[in-house]
């Protein structure tokens, strides 16, 4: 399948995902026409000034009609009023897809704001930094990254072949794809995403708030692994909100866990315990070994950052 096999993508919302995929879709030469419309009028005139998209539509039936892929990269609770709004301008074979983190809420959402004869496909590229805004996205953010999409059930003899032109789609912006149940994809998420956000989010609040008794040396003094809390708990509020609230179940269910591990890792400190602590600290050095050798050693690539946006 040719890369060209993309003639109109357009893609709604225009924050760091969104820019991003305009960026590799040209970059790459995967769609002929790249079409954007944001909800925010000064994001609308940010995108124009950066000539990222072929066009910059001020109506979201405008943007999407002609399209035979859209893309949504709107707030993930924003998604499924996004494509409401858009569903009149839908073509007939049309690819409806997405790249919130969460996949179940989503794609039902976007199911049922797409009318008869368009093909809802959800999708999640595991790729992103700390940044956010249209100014914040870069070419190469999917290189090398998994993209995962997650198809609904569907007796079309044609979802196949959009399923088959979305993954080519990925894969001409350097992704890798995975076919995923929607389910599972938001329980493993709940594991090796929205967890450490949440937990990242939490001991940055609480630095916070021992600041002002440590006298300022929290800050002054943070360390390697601090710093690194500090950067995931800089993602975009939103999204994360979002995130947190369409996939409750999952995250409640993973947070459940990992409250009972923490409780017995604090009896093994209390009780001098050193051969638990250490049998597990062996163990969690062995998988960080594991993703650095699956090539996945940075969730959030660093090529992005400190750079100029095209």
């Amino acid at each position: 399948m040719s890369v060209s096999d993309i003639k109109r993508l357009a893609v709604i919302g225009c924050g760091l995902i969104g820019s991003s995929v305009c960026r590799a879709a040209r970059a790459k030469g995967a769609a002929q026409t790249i079409v954007v419309y944001d909800a925010s009028p000064e994001v609308r005139e940010r995108v124009r000034a950066l000539g990222m998209a072929d066009e910059v539509a001020d109506d979201p039936v405008a943007a999407v009609t002609g399209a035979d892929l859209v893309i949504f990269a709107a707030p993930p609770a924003a998604i499924g009023p996004a494509a409401e709004a858009c569903a009149r301008g839908f073509m007939p074979g049309a690819i409806i897809s997405d790249v919130g983190s969460v996949k179940g809420a989503i794609g039902d959402a976007m199911a049922a704001a797409a009318p008869p004869g368009v093909f809802v496909v959800p999708g999640h590229p595991i790729a992103g930094t700390e940044q956010s805004g249209p100014e914040a996205g870069f070419a190469e953010l999917f290189e090398g990254r998994w993209t995962i999409l997650c198809p609904r059930p569907s007796e079309d003899a044609g979802y196949p072949v959009a399923v088959a032109r979305l993954s080519a789609f990925w894969r001409a912006l350097g992704a890798q794809v995975e076919l995923m149940d929607a389910a599972h994809h938001d329980r493993v998420l709940a594991v090796t995403s929205h967890l450490p956000h949440l937990i990242a989010y939490n001991i940055v609040g609480t630095a916070a708030d021992l600041e002002e008794v440590a006298e300022g040396e929290v800050m002054k003094y943070s360390a390697g692994g601090f710093r690194d809390f500090t950067r995931i708990a800089a993602s975009d509020p939103v999204m994360w909100r979002d995130v947190f609230l369409l996939n409750k179940d999952a995250v409640l269910e993973v947070l459940g866990r990992f409250t009972e591990d923490l409780q017995a890792l604090s009896r093994a400190i209390r009780w001098g315990e050193g051969d638990k602590l250490e049998a597990l600290f062996t163990r969690t050095r062995a998988i960080r070994r594991g993703v650095i050798a699956a090539g996945q050693e940075s969730a959030e690539p660093n090529f992005g950052r400190n750079r100029k946006p095209s």
